[in-house]
């Protein structure tokens, strides 16, 4: 688990105990270890958004990541692409389908994060969406999703049929 989780539990109203702050912090780190083994199906937008929520809410830095799945939706990987500024990072679809390729992944799932807690796409955000759907459709990889997560919640991209 990162360093930075509990800092980015900051989006929490009021104050935890240290007691809290360890239960939350075994708890995810359980969480964590339980969605990195082998076989663990993201068979809905709400398991992945969920998932990300817990990994992404309250970075200071815009991250780009990508979860790697196979024919059954299965997690074979996850791993952050890109770190940018508080408001952007920039995405190459080329590094996208590199990886995606590396994992033989046969789907990916879209994520960024919004460290302003606003959910709601930009038009670039829309436009290197697109990119990506096209592109990583040329070498056979669904996108399934992509998800923006700002705070305690998360924008779906499928489920507002932007995909």
């Amino acid at each position: 688990m990162e360093a930075g989780t509990m800092q980015q539990l900051s989006f929490l109203p009021g104050e935890m105990t240290p007691g809290e702050r360890s239960l939350i912090q075994r708890a995810l780190k359980t969480l964590d270890r339980h969605l990195h083994e082998p076989g663990v199906a993201f068979t809905s937008t709400r398991a992945a958004r969920e998932w990300l929520i817990l990994n992404m809410a309250g970075l200071e830095r815009e991250e780009f990541r990508v979860l790697y799945l196979n024919n059954q939706n299965q997690l074979i990987a996850g791993e952050t692409l890109f770190t940018g500024t508080i408001n952007r990072t920039e995405v190459h679809p080329r590094e996208v389908i590199k990886r995606a390729l590396y994992h033989n992944a046969a789907a990916v799932v879209l994520a960024h994060n919004h460290p302003s807690g606003e959910v709601t796409p930009s038009k670039a955000d829309r436009l290197i969406t697109e990119r990506l759907v096209q592109a990583l459709g040329l070498v056979d990889i669904r996108v399934p999703d992509h998800l923006i997560v700002g705070g305690n919640q998360a924008f779906s991209f499928a489920e507002h049929g932007l995909l």
